[in-house]
């Protein structure tokens, strides 16, 4: 039964992509303002699907912590549940993405309608420039800036390599910095099909408040992502 319940959840997740990327790349250039909306009911239908078929629920912990306003989320990565989420978990949400992304047709071009911030990666300060560029609009324009600052999923125990590019955004903007702990690496990992019943956590942490050396806020938003997210694993 997993795994049909699996071959079931894959085939409506990635139907569903393919139906609604075309859609959300007519809707950004006929009905711009309707485009988050999409991307929410999106979001929100493909989450009811996985609930349905897998059996998976998802649980927000920490709203509070949330500042009013534009902010950025340093959250930790696991799983494609990640990405695909945040628009049914926060309310204006764009995210730092790889700017290779941008070219897949209909899907890379909505995420730049979006708002999300493509980073071309390899190319030093001039990212990271661009990556503070791109995230100062989008603070202006009140949204959630989503990073994962290790730049790719990581296994559950696996240990963290965290980039500085964070600790750059941090610095050049003087932003408070709410770090973002879950577990879904333990129902959804990397390159592997089957998709086991469970409750996925997100816990949103006190934000960091602007003001410490880059080195310092660092090592303060590695110890609490690392430990929170191992204590929803271990839970």
């Amino acid at each position: 039964m997993l795994a049909l319940r699996s071959v079931i959840f894959t085939v409506l997740f990635y139907g569903l992509f393919a139906v609604s990327a075309p859609l959300a790349a007519l809707l950004s250039v006929v009905l711009p303002a309707s485009l988050p909306g999409f991307a929410r009911a999106w979001s929100r239908t493909w989450l009811a699907i996985y609930a349905g078929v897998c059996g998976v629920s998802y649980e927000i912990r920490g709203r509070e912590h949330l500042p009013a306003g534009g902010c950025v989320l340093a959250m930790k990565h696991q799983s494609v549940w990640d990405t695909c989420a945040l628009f049914a978990i926060f309310e204006r949400p764009v995210y730092v993405f790889k700017s290779e992304l941008r070219w897949i047709p209909f899907f890379g071009w909505s995420l730049l309608r979006l708002g999300c911030v493509p980073v071309k990666r390899g190319t030093g300060k001039f990212a990271l420039d661009d990556m503070v560029a791109g995230t100062r609009i989008a603070l202006k324009e009140s949204k959630q800036v989503v990073i994962f600052p290790e730049g790719t999923r990581t296994m559950v125990g696996q240990a963290p390599k965290y980039k500085t590019g964070i600790s750059y955004l941090y610095e050049q903007l003087e932003v408070a910095c709410v770090p973002v702990a879950l577990n879904s690496g333990l129902l959804w990992p990397r390159r592997t099909f089957l998709r086991p019943r469970g409750r996925i956590v997100v816990e949103i942490l006190p934000p960091i408040l602007p003001g410490l050396p880059r080195k310092e806020m660092l090592d303060r938003l590695v110890q609490v992502i690392e430990s929170a997210s191992n204590q929803l694993a271990a839970a």
